[in-house]
């Protein structure tokens, strides 16, 4: 055969290829074949066997895993569990739609807050059994764990069922805490720095810990809130933001003002504080409310109108970890609190700060206020004290003018009754003698010389002039002359003292 020669038969050969025209005709079904259809029918009927004898139910499941067949739980199979994340997103009136709450709190030496904190927990009118509590305890000293636990106890054993939560966990791990937990210590700012990311870590544990795919909201606490109003999980809930907060103040004795911004880590961002952030090392965390950082950011608290619309938002960046209300799929794309600097900052500021940059929106109700517990400083300690010692003098002295005021009116109600028990003629008598005593006091005392008038060179010391006033006069006197009427004829008084009249 030549080259490029056509070749009668089914394919056409040249000197490079070789197509089999055949291949490109139409296929027969597989179904033709008797032998695949006796085999369709015995596979049809041993799957009706299955379900026959009873073992489909526990087969059937497992078949069907890449079908949907487990699109719901299984009472048969308790280890699979079926979860839509799509009905998991967190709405607007999540009470309503059956939307579960992950309600977060870490605790450290807290035994003294708890019984106030579970009083808020009582008193929470958002349904008790759509929300979950999760603790934890760390680095304490205190007797937090036993009392956490004994009030979870009395709480889940109350008669009435409305009062009993959800699923309850408490963690228990120790990060090694070297800063006390007076308010100087957590507050000084050379402990800012190291205690965010400790408190950040901490974060990440209870959260990693305890999420759960059927959580449409996650919610962090403190301990130490005094008082917020039972419907603040509705109320935060119902603007419907990825992330949320209130405004956090703190009430304060009258001698100190009567209230004080408590939370200053809800601000928005200034340019300032972006210059200040790239002239800073990079392991470096700004921290708010220190002159060692001036930002000029607008802070949530200071923006706190007492007759304010407490639905109004206000865009931040940074947030407070007081109260945070924040829906569920913002931790589940990795969202966290950064336990390093994130942009310069850590913790809760830093996870506000990563939350703004995943796309998420972030607000605060700057009319929304719930208050802090007040604990005083060293210097306010140190003013009470300085405050109580002065109390304490007052009320000595007042009580010795009392004393001596009771004296003199017993002395004279004696007299007086003295005096009527020697009847008329003595008690006329005794009324002469007061007032001979009285009319012989005042000629005494105009009698008596007034005082001279020292000059500052004459005072001084017991060994000084003070203690030597008069002797150069009294020096002058004749020895041997009696004074007249008990005076001298210089006008001094024996044994008195006092220099001549100027």
């Amino acid at each position: 055969m030549k080259k490029g020669s056509y070749h009668q038969g089914s394919g056409i050969q040249t000197n490079r290829f070789r197509i089999n025209i055949d291949r490109f005709g139409g296929r027969q079904s597989i179904f033709r074949n008797s032998y695949v259809r006796i085999g369709a029918v015995c596979a049809f009927c041993l799957c009706s066997l299955f379900y026959v004898s009873g073992y489909g139910n526990t087969v059937a499941p497992a078949i069907n895993l890449g079908f949907g067949g487990l699109m719901k739980d299984d009472p048969a199979i308790p280890s699979i569990r079926h979860f839509d994340l799509a009905q998991s997103i967190g709405s607007p009136r999540g009470w309503e739609n059956g939307e579960r709450v992950l309600f977060l709190s870490p605790l450290r030496d807290a035994a003294v807050h708890l019984p106030m904190f579970f009083s808020h927990l009582r008193n929470l009118s958002y349904p008790h059994h759509l929300i979950d509590l999760a603790f934890l305890v760390s680095d304490s000293k205190d007797n937090t764990m036993s009392e956490l636990v004994a009030l979870l106890d009395d709480l889940q054993a109350d008669p009435d069922q409305t009062m009993h939560y959800g699923d309850i966990t408490i963690i228990e791990k120790d990060f090694g805490q070297a800063i006390g937990q007076s308010f100087s210590d957590r507050h000084g700012f050379a402990a800012q720095g190291p205690r965010r990311k400790l408190m950040a870590r901490a974060r990440n544990w209870l959260l990693s810990a305890t999420l759960k795919a059927d959580h449409s909201w996650v919610y962090w606490r403190d301990v130490d809130v005094e008082t917020a109003p039972a419907t603040i999980l509705e109320d935060l809930m119902r603007h419907d933001k990825d992330v949320i907060v209130p405004n956090v103040w703190r009430p304060l004795p009258d001698w100190l003002g009567g209230q004080q911004p408590y939370d200053l880590n809800s601000w928005q961002e200034s340019e300032t504080a972006l210059q200040l952030a790239k002239t800073l090392d990079e392991d470096v965390v700004i921290v708010e409310g220190y002159a060692e950082f001036a930002t000029w950011r607008p802070h949530l608290a200071y923006l706190r109108d007492p007759e304010g619309d407490p639905e109004e938002e206000m865009p931040i960046d940074g947030i407070g970890g007081v109260s945070i209300l924040a829906k569920a799929r913002v931790f589940r794309t990795g969202t966290h609190f950064p336990a390093f600097s994130f942009e310069k900052h850590a913790e809760t500021e830093g996870f506000g700060k990563m939350s703004r940059r995943m796309g998420f929106s972030v607000v605060g109700l700057p009319h929304y206020v719930i208050w802090h517990l007040y604990e005083p400083s060293v210097d306010d300690i140190k003013h009470m004290e300085e405050m109580e010692a002065e109390r304490v003098a007052k009320e000595a002295m007042a009580a010795a003018v009392a004393k001596e005021q009771a004296g003199v009116g017993a002395a004279s109600a004696q007299w007086e009754s003295d005096k009527q028990a020697l009847g008329p003629a003595g008690a006329a008598m005794a009324n002469k003698a007061d007032k001979g005593s009285v009319a012989g006091e005042s000629k005494q005392q105009e009698q008596q010389p007034l005082p001279p008038i020292m000059k500052d060179k004459e005072r001084g010391s017991i060994n000084g002039p003070l203690a030597h006033v008069g002797e150069e006069m009294a020096q002058q006197h004749e020895p041997g002359k009696a004074p007249v009427d008990g005076v001298s004829e210089n006008g001094i008084t024996p044994g008195s003292g006092e220099s001549e009249k100027q």
